[in-house]
């Protein structure tokens, strides 16, 4: 066996000595031996370096091993000694044991003897680092459950002994009206008492539990938690306490029901250590994707669970770096943040995009935790993941039933005047790429594309007499006329839809002026919302462009002569601006939606 990890300090005066034992450590392969000649060379070398053994040599001179001893337990007072002596004066011994000196070798050194009691230091030097080491990944692989997921444990009459932030954030429960209660506490009363029953009798009889709870919160709400209940084992495998992993699936649920209603309409000692070890190890994997990589990012390690929701084998897998399952859309940079994250020694938490090996795409919540060696140093990183796919899948499918909702009802509400569908898709791009050029950045502008198609809305209130008279209106139809913005704005400011908030915003003010003159409000300048500026451009110019019931088409020319005229009157100067610099783009998306 290699000691090589162990560091050693050597001080001896006699040269021939340290000849000698050269030669016993170059054939048992300890190769990692520094020398002193006397106590004070060796306490300098000690004070700027780290050592696990330091054997010393009683008698020197400058300064003698009781002395070197001495001023290096005032600097490390567990440091391990093994002294060379020649053991004959008793006072000698005394001191010796006073200064707790692990180990003796009497001189003439005997190579046998030597050998014997340098492996048993060695040895015992091994499991300290052993028992440092399992206790710093033990401390690591328990913050990373406490991290990544809800959690909770409880003592064998069920009371609560541990709950972490999450468990607090989504219970509303502070930790001290928690701890000493049973988990009767968070009980729905709609949950049905054979699941806790069967619950109880599956991990009494130490196996582990999963299923669905639904609890209730401090403030009386209802939350779901997809639930895994273990029992945590000594080393004679008996209970020593139950740990209970969640993970909240309220939204999912919820996702559910609104996604159907819109489509109708401490331990002992190093094995003690190493066995629960591997209970928290067991826990992550039976609960969670589990991979681990090394410093360059390539896979060392893969659950059973990782394998089965990407589709690859173990051998496909190890050894290569994640690129394998990323999807080709994720920009670079979204990586780049990660890694900067987590080679700093912090945590990182995520939602990847990911490409089985049949193509499929799907959504893990993830938690990239960095584990630490006992100096602090970077080990390799743990990636926790759950499975969210059907979550943004629903999400994503909701957004859409929401844009195709939004743009037919603006579809609609252009119809009733006689104008086209492609009006509003017009309109819709032109606010977006106009949105682009000031400055809203992509999602803004995206939704401002979605938004603005109902804009017009408010005109399904006005009478068709109105809305399609082929002449010009007297007062008083104008009048009717200017009430559809007001008429929009109340049809949809009452929805918590970001696309409908915007589209109430659109809607209410795309008529409002630069200068202040016009409708409903008289709002002036940026009190008007950059959103409503923006379709006024937009629907303006498609406008006078467009043959309607009370009009011919403009001319182009005439179009543009209207908004230099207008800048700064009617229309935000900037976006004239930014409109003409760019009249080409604008032209070429009226060429692609002609009517």
């Amino acid at each position: 066996m290699e000691y090589s990890n162990i560091k050693i300090l050597y001080v001896e005066d006699d040269k021939s000595i340290i000849e000698f034992v050269k030669i016993i450590f170059k054939k048992n392969k300890v190769f990692n031996v520094t020398y002193a000649l006397n106590g004070e060379e060796g306490l300098e070398l000690y004070m700027n370096n780290q050592f696990d053994l330091v054997i010393t040599d009683m008698h020197m001179p400058i300064l003698d091993g009781f002395g070197l001893i001495k001023n290096i337990r005032k600097i490390n007072s567990k440091q391990i000694f093994m002294m060379i002596t020649a053991a004959e004066d008793k006072a000698d011994l005394i001191q010796a044991i006073q200064l707790r000196i692990n180990y003796f070798i009497e001189k003439p050194i005997k190579p046998k003897k030597f050998k014997e009691t340098l492996f048993e230091c060695l040895e015992f030097i091994q499991q300290k680092q052993a028992l440092k080491l399992s206790n710093t990944l033990l401390s690591q692989y328990k913050e990373a459950i406490d991290t990544s997921t809800i959690l909770s444990k409880a003592d064998l009459k069920g009371r609560i002994t541990y709950v972490n932030d999450a468990f607090c954030k989504l219970s509303k429960y502070s930790e001290s009206e928690l701890l000493g209660q049973p988990h009767n506490i968070l009980r729905d009363p709609n949950m049905p008492s054979s699941v806790f029953k069967e619950l109880w009798e599956t991990i009494r009889a130490k196996k582990q539990w999963k299923g669905t709870i639904k609890n209730r919160a401090k403030d009386g709400s209802v939350y779901i938690v997809d639930a895994l209940i273990m029992p945590i084992l000594d080393g004679n495998g008996n209970i020593i306490e139950y740990i209970g992993i969640r993970h909240d699936i309220t939204q999912n649920e919820q996702y559910k029901e609104l996604l159907k209603s819109e489509l109708d309409i401490t331990t002992k000692g190093l094995d003690e250590k190493v066995h629960l070890l591997s209970e928290y190890e067991r826990v992550i994997n039976e609960s969670s994707t589990v991979s681990r990589t090394d410093l360059k990012g390539n896979i060392t390690y893969i659950n059973d669970r990782f394998c089965k929701l990407n589709g690859y084998e173990q051998h496909e897998i190890l050894g290569k770096p994640h690129n394998i399952l990323r999807s080709p859309d994720v920009p670079k940079s979204f990586y780049k943040e990660m890694w900067k994250t987590i080679k700093s020694k912090k945590v990182w938490q995520g939602i990847f995009k990911n490409v089985t090996k049949n193509g499929t795409i799907t959504y893990m919540d993830t938690t990239i935790v960095p584990i630490l060696d006992i100096d602090n140093e970077i080990l390799e990183y743990m990636s926790i993941r759950h499975d969210v796919t059907q979550l943004v899948n629903l999400r994503q499918e909701i957004e859409d039933t929401q844009k195709e909702v939004v743009f037919t009802m603006g579809a609609i509400g252009e119809s009733r005047s006689k104008e086209t569908g492609n009006h509003v898709k017009r309109v819709a791009e032109y606010s977006y790429l106009l949105a682009r050029l000031s400055g809203l950045d992509e999602d803004e502008a995206e939704l401002l594309k979605l938004a603005s198609p109902m804009h017009d809305i408010g005109k399904v209130g006005i009478p068709d007499s109105i809305l399609n008279k082929p002449g010009k209106l007297t007062f008083e139809e104008f009048e009717i006329m200017k009430t559809h913005a007001v008429k929009g704005y109340e049809m949809l400011k009452g929805s918590n839809r970001d696309i409908l908030k915007i589209s109430s915003i659109v809607a209410y003010e795309h008529h409002e002026k630069w200068d202040g003159s016009g409708y409903p409000n008289g709002l002036k300048g940026e009190e008007i919302h950059i959103c409503g500026r923006i379709t006024a451009i937009a629907d303006v110019f498609d406008a006078l462009g467009s043959t309607r019931a009370y009009k011919r088409a403009w001319e182009l020319d005439t179009i543009l002569d209207l908004f230099r005229e207008q800048r700064g009157i009617h229309f935000d100067p900037h976006l004239v601006d930014l409109f003409l610099e760019n009249l080409d783009d604008f032209l070429l998306i009226r060429d692609n939606y002609l009517d």
